[in-house]
């Protein structure tokens, strides 16, 4: 098994994808996995998702601070992230998998690991993050009452969760890479092919 995760907008599906096809094996992605999760969780092991499912778009995006919201965003707090092992362990132990999103944090990805080799985070500088968010767009701060305060708001807090990435990563030992807008889709898939031992 074989993990990436990262900051959001670091291309981590788009480098799993290509991974995984090169060495036949089946992507699983956190991402995709979050309705479900969201469905089988309750107020008393996921009280942070609870609170954030009770707001408004405004009470999400707008009204709080990048600080509030990095501190509050269940997924950041690993909320949920008992039931990506429970659905990993439902697969064929001869199954190769890649796990991708960014709820895997690294202190909680660590103790499952038989290899430090065998997961990376990928960090995007702001610039990166900007222009892959433009670049496929980004609906959600549309949806609020202040688009421009609720992207800005975003865009911080996604910054501050990176580096804490970062910080966290570095100081377990384990891989991290910087994605730029100079690095292209081969290069980044490349480069974690090699972080991966694959």
């Amino acid at each position: 098994m074989r993990w990436i995760g990262g900051g959001s907008g670091a291309g981590k599906s788009t480098v799993a994808r290509r991974v995984a096809s090169r060495h036949s094996l089946r992507v699983y992605s956190t991402d995709d996995a979050m309705p479900d999760h969201a469905a089988r969780s309750t107020p008393d092991d996921a009280p942070y998702l609870s609170a954030f499912k009770a707001m408004s778009m405004d009470e999400r995006w707008v009204n709080r601070s990048p600080e509030t919201m990095l501190d509050t965003f269940h997924w950041f707090r690993g909320e949920g992230f008992g039931l990506i092992v429970e659905d990993l362990l439902r697969l064929p132990a001869d199954t190769g998998v890649v796990v991708e999103g960014f709820r895997l944090l690294p202190r909680l990805v660590e103790p499952l690991l038989a290899d430090p080799g065998h997961a990376v985070w990928l960090l995007p500088t702001p610039e990166f993050r900007l222009a892959a968010f433009d670049g496929r767009g980004w609906d959600m701060p549309n949806k609020t009452g202040d688009p421009v305060r609720a992207r800005r708001n975003l865009l911080e807090r996604d910054r501050m969760f990176t580096d804490l990435l970062s910080a966290e990563a570095r100081r377990l030992g384990l891989a991290v890479i910087e994605i730029d807008t100079a690095m292209d889709e081969d290069e980044s898939a490349e480069r974690v092919t090699r972080a991966l031992g694959l």
